[in-house]
């Protein structure tokens, strides 16, 4: 049975599972700030979408970010290596794509992890 978790927007939800694997997708909570706080705030989300289905940011096996900006990408970066931590065993596959954004968003981040069932 497919596990889904509502987000706040119609026709979509913010995280769902199958079995031992996690979808989940976030963009920032305060779009006001810049690319590091959204960064942190959406990967904030990220973990705790994980958490909610039973799983967390070192069972993450594949990673999309998306950013309006290619400039900013060695700052999200940054947030990024500080949030996953030094453990080579707990970083995913990443990919990381300029993209046309909704309004003030600056990233959106997607993510696939396993959980123990």
């Amino acid at each position: 049975m497919i596990e889904r978790k509502r987000g706040i927007y119609a026709g979509r939800n913010k995280s769902s599972a199958y079995k031992d694997l996690v979808w989940t997708v976030a963009t920032s909570s305060n779009t006001q700030v810049g690319i590091e706080e959204q960064t942190q705030l959406t990967l904030n989300t990220i973990q705790e979408n994980l958490t909610e289905l039973g799983s967390d940011k070192s069972q993450i096996v594949s990673a999309q970010v998306y950013i309006a900006n290619m400039a900013d990408k060695p700052l999200m970066d940054e947030v990024w290596k500080a949030w996953l931590g030094p453990n080579p065993e707990h970083w995913p596959q990443r990919a990381c794509l300029g993209v046309a954004l909704e309004g003030d968003v600056l990233i959106e981040v997607t993510v696939t992890a396993i959980r123990t069932l």
